[in-house]
């Protein structure tokens, strides 16, 4: 959560209470979308006859008000970028575009597969945009599709539509998207079990991976649907459980504690950088848990250092959390001509797709 979004707040607080509620919601919707803006001060009030007993009595309480102009969420990151033009798949990978139904709704998503090598399909990966990202502004930073291919995988990277969120973030923070048995876990784990009996992938490996609000869908994913998804790469995210509603949001990736927290269950690599100011790297922590049987090492890679503590879970998985020096928001060893993406620092998609090629 942005130092300056209490002080939006209060400042909203105070447009309503000069009467102008138009320029608070504005005002709000810009602080949910990481803007800048700010609102000129109110007017000095006229003189007004002293309320009734009954006017004061009707007032509505700071929370309600709050809550009223927080109903709409507009995003948790900064405003989206210039859009990004996927480049031309290389020989030997062939690129699909596909809309995937369900009774849980649809999305458009673009699947990459081998297509030339005749050897059978090694596994797949579900990829999870941020917020303000799409399909090929992920595909173009992370390049998990290129390095997945050499392992003869397919990579999926499915949609958020602004119908279903106004900044393209995966609902996360919504208790409804946060259940198996519907809303945006049942309809990612269908399209992931849809496009895997496709291809004949086999049984026990299909991954699933995301950034930021991606991040934190896939940890909801690898716990509501373990049976479909045999490990989650998780990449500036957050527990389940952190949040549910935008406020919750907020504080939770500014750091705060949640008691419905849960850390990841199943098996995991876990990135953050250690000067995210989007997402607090606290949240790693508690989407690794307690780990048993650890061991440490550390190494440095295009000009940063970074630490791995490897262990195993409560339920015996392995987990890798990485921790990379200096690393703010974005994906470690992105490309840089994409959204969210540190270029120094370890490779994100390798040590993923490495992760998960080694999955029992």
């Amino acid at each position: 959560m942005p130092d300056t979004f209490a002080k939006a707040m209060r400042q909203s607080l105070a447009l309503v209470r000069a009467s102008r509620p138009l320029d608070a919601t504005r005002h709000i919707q810009m602080a949910l979308a990481g803007g800048t803006d700010t609102p000129p001060p109110p007017p000095t009030p006229a003189a007004k006859p002293p309320r009734s007993p009954r006017a004061a009595a009707t007032r509505r309480p700071l929370s309600e008000i709050l809550a009223t102009l927080a109903q709409r969420p507009a995003g948790f990151d900064r405003p989206a970028a210039a859009p990004v033009t996927l480049a031309d798949p290389p020989a030997g990978l062939v690129l699909d575009h596909g809309v995937h139904h369900t009774p849980h709704g649809a999305r458009r998503y673009l699947a990459f597969r081998p297509g030339s090598s005749g050897k059978p399909v090694r596994g797949l990966i579900l990829m999870l945009h941020g917020c303000t990202q799409t399909p090929e502004d992920f595909a173009t930073g992370t390049a998990m599709h290129l390095a997945a291919a050499a392992r003869d995988m397919i990579v999926v990277y499915p949609a958020q539509p602004r119908s279903d969120n106004p900044s393209l973030c995966w609902n996360w923070f919504r208790p409804g998207d946060q259940r198996r048995e519907g809303g945006e876990p049942a309809l990612l784990a269908d399209l992931a079990g849809h496009v895997a009996a496709r291809h004949d992938v086999p049984p026990g490996r299909i991954f699933v991976a995301g950034l930021s609000a991606g991040g934190a869908m896939a940890a909801i994913l690898a716990r509501t649907h373990p049976e479909v998804f045999a490990a989650a790469g998780i990449h500036s995210g957050l527990p389940t459980g952190s949040a549910t509603d935008v406020i919750g949001a907020f504080a939770a990736m500014r750091g705060d504690p949640s008691s419905g927290t849960e850390p990841l269950s199943g098996r995991a690599i876990i990135l953050h950088g250690s000067a995210d100011r989007t997402v607090a790297p606290v949240n790693a922590g508690r989407l690794a848990g307690t780990l048993v049987e650890t061991r440490e090492r550390s190494g440095e890679r295009n000009g940063r250092r970074y630490d791995v503590l490897e262990g195993r879970n409560a339920s015996g998985h392995d987990v890798e959390l990485w921790r990379i020096d200096g690393a703010g928001h974005g994906w470690s060893g992105g490309h840089p001509d994409a959204s969210y993406t540190e270029p120094a620092g370890p490779d994100a998609t390798a040590e993923m797709v490495r992760f998960f090629d080694r999955t029992p």
